[in-house]
């Protein structure tokens, strides 16, 4: 069995912008209220599009442990898409992330799937963990939404 989420948000903004805003990863600790640093490693224009690989490090657990894995990301803004993968996977076996923004009336539609398998070692299964991202998608994703809606936020440009 592998694990798998989707959610969506109508964000109240036109695509550029939310395109901007949410793939300047650089900026993800005043976007997400999960991330306590991004440390890019790595950035370079591709025949499929900019490829950042970046160092994500979440702040400290109940436990007070602080998790942190390495992504990379590829943005295709002409097919308005993000593919994402751990690149040290930590608990998972992997970590897929793909991302679509879709122009609809009243804004932007973005849409997160996450697609993942975590190893036997780890703290939770497969469903355990497919429950807290589906919880926790939801909370950064209305976060997302309210701060790009009330101008909190700006393109990097």
């Amino acid at each position: 069995m592998a694990g798998h989420t989707e959610q969506s948000i109508l964000i109240d903004a036109p695509f550029e912008s939310v395109w901007d805003i949410t793939n300047d990863v650089a900026k993800w600790t005043d976007l997400y209220s999960e991330y306590a640093r991004v440390e890019i490693l790595d950035s370079a224009a591709g025949p499929y599009g900019e490829t950042v690989v970046f160092r994500l490090t979440m702040h400290p657990d109940e436990n007070g442990r602080e998790w942190s894995w390495v992504s990379a990301r590829t943005g295709h803004v002409d097919t308005r898409q993000v593919h994402a993968h751990r690149v040290e996977t930590g608990p998972f076996e992997y970590m897929r992330i793909f991302w679509t923004y879709a122009e609809e009336d009243g804004g932007t539609r973005m849409t997160w799937i996450q697609d993942f398998h975590m190893k036997p070692t780890a703290p939770v299964d497969d469903a355990q963990m497919t429950d807290r991202i589906n919880r926790n998608s939801v909370v950064q994703l209305d976060l997302i939404k309210n701060k790009i809606e009330a101008g909190r936020t700006a393109p990097a440009r």
